[in-house]
C-alpha cells in the first residue's frame, strides 16, 4: 500500500508542466551546446589558429619534466606536461556559448516585451450588454421610429 501511494506521488512529480518544462530545457541544452562545440572546434578555432599561425591550441603544452627512458628507447616513465592549449579551447568554448545563450535570452526578452507592448496597446474589448441594457436600447430604438 506505501509502495503504491509513493508511486503515485512521484508520478504527480513527474508529470508537473514545471519538471517537464526543466526537462525539455536540458535536452534542449544539451543539443545546443553540441551546436556551439562544433562552431568552435570546426570553425572558430581553426580560424583562429590560422591567424596565428596554424596552431592547434589543444596540442599546446610545457614539459615540466623530460619522460625518462630505458637503455632501449622504451619509457619508463612518462612526461609531466602542463596541458594549457585544452584549458584555452574550453575558455573559448564558454565564451562561445555565454554569448550565444545572451543573443538568445536578449531575443526572447525583446520578443516577450514586444508582445507585451502590443497587449497593452490594443483596447479591450467592450463589454457584452445586460438583458437590462438590451430592453432599453430596443425601447429607446421603438421610441425613437414613433
Amino acid at each position: 500500500m506505501a509502495k503504491s501511494g509513493l508511486l503515485k506521488e512521484f508520478k504527480e512529480f513527474a508529470l508537473k508542466g514545471n519538471v517537464m518544462d526543466m526537462a525539455i530545457g536540458v535536452i534542449i541544452g544539451g543539443a545546443f551546446g553540441k551546436i556551439v562545440t562544433s562552431l568552435v572546434n570546426d570553425i572558430i578555432m581553426p580560424l583562429v589558429g590560422a591567424l596565428i599561425g596554424n596552431v592547434d591550441f589543444t596540442t599546446l603544452s610545457a614539459t615540466l619534466r623530460a619522460p625518462k627512458l630505458g637503455e632501449g628507447g622504451e619509457v619508463i616513465k612518462e612526461a609531466v606536461t602542463l596541458n594549457y592549449g585544452n584549458f584555452i579551447q574550453t575558455t573559448v568554448d564558454f565564451l562561445i556559448v555565454a554569448l550565444c545563450i545572451f543573443g538568445v535570452i536578449k531575443l526572447i526578452n525583446k520578443a516577450t516585451s514586444l508582445a507585451k507592448k502590443k497587449e497593452e496597446e490594443a483596447p479591450a474589448p467592450a463589454p457584452e450588454p445586460t438583458k437590462e441594457e438590451v430592453l432599453l436600447t430596443e425601447i429607446r430604438d421603438l421610441l425613437k421610429n414613433k
